[in-house]
């Protein structure tokens, strides 16, 4: 089939822009990445002598990068349109963040999305794959003190006692607040198809748009983060003016991510920017922690139920846009 000089033209204009947008890319990497590093190094005295301030700086560079990210996609007109509960008005307080997980392209999807969220960007922790620590963006999430998690059966206990481990040590010292996670443990596409025999031996719902969420890494974080009186345990004495200093864990955050026709945004796509501008829906529904239940034969329902209703959701999304 002939090539229109119309259609060289726009293949062209295409490769050119992707070029651009790359190069702009990297120029932004190099300086801004090492700039963050270097002023964490030389503030490292201020870390001995008022570690809160010391943490305060560092999540303001955090937010300022996570804002560069967001904007290659605003650059490519990839925007959002958001649904749901006001999770602004929960911004202050501690919450976890429960995403489902289709491409590289949901992270950056959140960083524009929590922009506007007051404090959220500069005092977050992110749960992710192991393999991002090897990315550009790496020695950045290390130093905010993301937890980077190994996947697969073999390494799955010992996982979960370093995600404890590392949630005591440093949630409440740098003075975290939302916590996100993709309870899936991996992409859609790769993780449907066993999920969908595991659905079946199991009799649970055959879900297309969603897989079923994992345990572990929800259950360590409520165990962890929430307070022993959320949890149903009887407060008093000394456990009451503790909870006055810090409530925990006070939010649970269901957080849908719907691209149209289901095509997700990769991170190639968001920083190259050759796919056409598009919108992005994403729909949050707040629960308070005190109705999530703690025994985790209850806790999986309950996380089956927040996943059966995503599904629901998406299929409506991409029935009638």
């Amino acid at each position: 089939m002939a090539v229109t000089l119309e259609q060289a033209r726009r293949v062209g204009y295409t490769c050119l822009k992707a070029l651009l947008r790359f190069a702009f890319m990297v120029a932004n990497n190099l300086v801004a990445i090492p700039s963050y590093v270097l002023y964490l190094i030389v503030l490292q005295p201020l870390r001995v002598l008022d570690s809160e301030s010391f943490w305060y700086i560092e999540g303001v560079l955090f937010k300022w990068l996570l804002a560069m990210v967001a904007s290659w996609g605003w650059w490519a007109g990839y925007t959002v349109v958001e649904w749901g509960d006001d999770v602004k008005a929960v911004s202050e307080d501690e919450a976890m963040v429960l995403v489902n997980h289709q491409a590289t392209g949901d992270v950056c999807t959140l960083m524009m999305c929590l922009q506007d969220k007051g404090t959220v960007v500069r005092q977050m922790m992110w749960l992710m794959d192991h393999i991002f620590k090897y990315t550009n963006f790496g020695i950045v999430s290390l130093i905010h003190g993301d937890f980077f998690i190994r996947q697969g059966r073999a390494h799955r206990d010992q996982q979960l006692v370093l995600l404890k481990e590392h949630l005591e040590k440093y949630y409440r010292s740098r003075n975290r607040k939302w916590i996100v996670l993709f309870p899936e443990g991996g992409f859609l596409r790769k993780r449907r198809e066993t999920s969908q025999a595991f659905a079946k031996k199991n009799n649970l719902p055959f879900l297309k748009h969603v897989t079923l969420p994992r345990l572990g890494a929800t259950q360590v974080i409520l165990k962890t983060l929430v307070a022993p009186q959320e949890n149903g345990t009887p407060a008093g004495g000394d456990a009451v003016i503790k909870e006055s200093k810090a409530k925990g864990l006070q939010w649970v955050i269901d957080t849908t991510i719907a691209y149209p026709k289901g095509e997700p945004l990769d991170i190639q796509t968001w920083i190259l920017g050759y796919r056409q501008p598009t919108v992005t829906h994403v729909h949050y529904r707040i629960f308070p922690v005190k109705d999530v239940p703690a025994e985790p034969e209850a806790l999986t329902h309950w996380l089956y139920q927040r996943f059966i209703e995503k599904e629901d959701l998406l299929t409506h999304f991409y029935e009638t846009g």
